[in-house]
């Protein structure tokens, strides 16, 4: 059996089993299509995708889940979750990864062979992001640079068409994770090749603040192609104004890459 799916750490040092919070939309007529599973960054929760992703999606005929990250856990603990939610769907899933997620995503594909995946907006892991951040909120990512964790601002999530007041209300349901994760996600290794070579797609801004373009075409070329952008969009792209425009793009390319 191969490393990827069995580890040695798993065996001596197991994650702790805890609920976990996974939000779901259904679609009204169920299709043959593969379920697909949100993974959002940190600080944020499946909420992110249930105010417009999730039933988005359902509308598409896919069955679509969000799970929350757990609130006191490690990166792998986090994977951990994505993989055993993932596993416990009735299909073989897509798996969708925004920001932090996106890291997450790519180490769950070496341990689940997903149908497909996306990497949303996808912090780099390492130090490769925190130039970008730190030009656009240099105060509020300065503790990133010590391992605590950073106070991402409003230019830095959204475009500047959204609306303050909804813009706020999102920035206050953003919790902070714990420290400890924010130093595993600048200190991570690159993942390993996914099981079973899925399709997979990046996604992004070339105006997000927080990932830097060169960082969404260096992800890209990993897997063969080239970033699907979205000028004008912040790094929060489920919640941002044009939130329609990228999920719609997701899911006009997994039909093409389902069909194919």
């Amino acid at each position: 059996m191969s490393s990827r799916l069995l580890r040695y750490v798993d065996w001596t040092a197991p994650v702790p089993a805890v609920e976990r919070e996974v939000l779901q939309a259904l679609p009204q007529r169920p299709e043959d299509l593969p379920p697909v599973l949100f993974v959002p960054g940190l600080g944020h929760g499946a909420w992110a995708f249930a105010e417009h992703w999730l039933a988005h999606t359902a509308s598409r005929g896919f069955a679509a889940y969000s799970v929350s990250p757990r609130p006191e856990g490690s990166l792998r603990a986090y994977v951990h979750d994505v993989v055993q939610v993932a596993a416990s769907l009735p299909r073989q899933a897509v798996l969708v990864g925004h920001g932090a997620g996106a890291l997450l995503v790519s180490h769950a594909l070496t341990r689940y062979p997903a149908r497909a995946a996306v990497l949303a907006a996808p912090v780099p892991p390492g130090w490769a992001s925190l130039g970008a951040a730190l030009r656009a909120n240099p105060f509020g990512t300065l503790p990133a640079l010590f391992g605590a964790a950073p106070r991402l601002s409003r230019r830095q999530l959204f475009g500047a068409d959204l609306v303050e007041a909804e813009a706020e209300a999102y920035r206050e349901r953003i919790v902070r994770a714990p420290a400890r994760v924010y130093r595993q996600v600048l200190f991570a290794k690159p993942a390993a090749e996914p099981v079973g070579a899925p399709p997979t797609l990046v996604v992004g801004s070339p105006d997000d603040r927080v990932v830097p373009r060169a960082a969404l075409d260096r992800e890209a070329v990993r897997f063969g192609g080239a970033p699907l952008l979205f000028p004008g969009m912040g790094h929060d792209l489920m919640l941002d104004t044009n939130w329609q425009e990228p999920i719609d793009a997701i899911l006009d390319w997994l039909g093409k890459v389902l069909s194919a």
